[in-house]
């Protein structure tokens, strides 16, 4: 017989994996959670019950709930409208922004992107601190964690940005220590994080997006410069030993083509962002804020009536074909998301694309690798609010005792 000592330590063991079951939305009632947990329909409830005394999600048992297995009403599982949230910060070549995100990947509030950044990450990182302090003391909720999404590789274990190529930062800015300073200057004291804007945007879309489902999830884009590549498997991101893995925009797909800021040619990276189409189309490249929106115009009005937009979007989408070939035969994802100008390039011509895929790649070959585009409008400040929340998704009652 189960004693009551093992019932309690088995629903206290549940409660970081029912917690994300409500937060990727598998679970929206008991009936439900009962099933993905396998366990029985007592310890569901009690764990349900606790989640919601923690403040975390509700438990609604009024009429209307969803209907359990059996035809009964359950139990139905909501996020808490009123519970803590995540400070989210992102850093781009041409701005930087701050937001509140809730659990369920809910953007509880955001504050203006600013357009500049500072060659000095102290003063970038203070002033998007005291943007989310602001939220904060608007918003009156409790801060479970922050985290802040950059775009250079980060290494693990000590946070530093290797490589800010499209930032004037210096090579390895101790960027999670600059940060998690800024936070004690600006009073917050939950726990900081640090990560690859495209690694977080993956997670996000993983878990809240276009990915949700996948076991091997490749995500590609591009925004005003450069190119950015993750892998999540199994609810994981894969950032190798050192956080440094899927560096993507360094693979070559024209070998005689333009130098690229890494040192060799024809990079991902240099080859299929805005300026390489741009450049192709014969069009001078605008301010560099703009750069995104001024290509994905150009491809959205001239294609594929204006000839020269035409040759021009063909020649990138096969350069990126190519690349997606080379990781699709390397990693052999189960679904590929494009975001940025790449999902512009996607809807443009899907077909062209999936074919240089197929034709390039052995695993494309087989029609099993979904190409598709992003979903989540601002996937790098959700994804960093999923970076600050993993403490509380691993162990809610310690992260959320610690907090108090």
């Amino acid at each position: 017989m189960t004693s009551p000592r093992t019932r309690l330590d088995r629903g206290r063991n549940a409660l970081g994996p029912a917690l994300e079951l409500v937060h990727t939305g598998r679970a929206p009632t008991r009936s439900v959670l009962t099933t993905e947990l396998g366990v029985t329909r007592a310890t569901a409830g009690a764990v349900a019950a606790e989640l919601q005394t923690l403040g975390l999600i509700t438990v609604d048992a009024g009429p209307g709930a969803a209907t359990g297995g059996q035809g009964r009403p359950s139990h139905r599982l909501s996020i808490a409208d009123d519970g803590p949230v995540a400070l989210a910060a992102q850093v781009h070549a041409d701005g930087y922004r701050a937001a509140l995100v809730g659990l369920g990947g809910r953007l509880v509030a955001t504050a203006p992107p600013s357009p500049t950044v500072d060659a000095d990450p102290a003063e970038v990182l203070r002033a998007v601190v005291a943007t989310g302090a602001a939220l904060l003391r608007d918003s009156g909720r409790t801060c479970i964690g922050a985290a802040l999404a950059v775009p250079s590789a980060v290494a693990e274990p000590d946070g530093t940005a290797l490589n800010p190529l499209h930032l004037a930062w210096p090579v390895g800015a101790p960027v999670r220590r600059i940060f998690t300073e800024c936070l004690a200057e600006a009073g917050i004291t939950a726990p900081g994080y640090c990560g690859n804007d495209m690694n977080l945007t993956a997670l996000a879309e993983h878990r809240h997006g276009a990915g949700q489902g996948a076991r091997h999830l490749l995500c590609v884009a591009t925004g005003h410069h450069g190119v950015g590549g993750a892998l999540v498997v199994d609810g994981r991101l894969h950032s190798g030993s050192a956080g440094l893995a899927l560096e993507v925009g360094h693979l070559t797909v024209d070998p005689d083509g333009r130098p690229c800021h890494c040192g060799s040619r024809g990079c991902l990276d240099i080859e299929t962002d805005p300026r390489a189409l741009l450049a192709a189309a014969g069009r001078e490249p605008g301010p560099e804020g703009i750069l995104l929106d001024q290509a994905g115009d150009l491809v959205r009005s001239g294609y594929p009536a204006d000839p020269t937009v035409r040759d021009a979007t063909r020649t990138v989408i096969d350069r990126l074909g190519l690349g997606l070939a080379g990781l699709v035969n390397i990693l052999n994802p189960d679904r590929i998301l494009l975001g940025g100008l790449h999902r512009v390039l996607l809807e443009a011509d899907a077909e062209r694309l999936r074919a240089v895929v197929e034709e390039r790649s052995l695993w494309g070959r087989s029609g099993s690798v979904p190409v598709l585009p992003t979903s989540l409008h601002h996937g790098g400040l959700v994804g960093a609010g999923e970076l600050a929340w993993q403490h509380v998704l691993d162990d809610p009652l310690t992260a959320l005792t610690a907090t108090a």
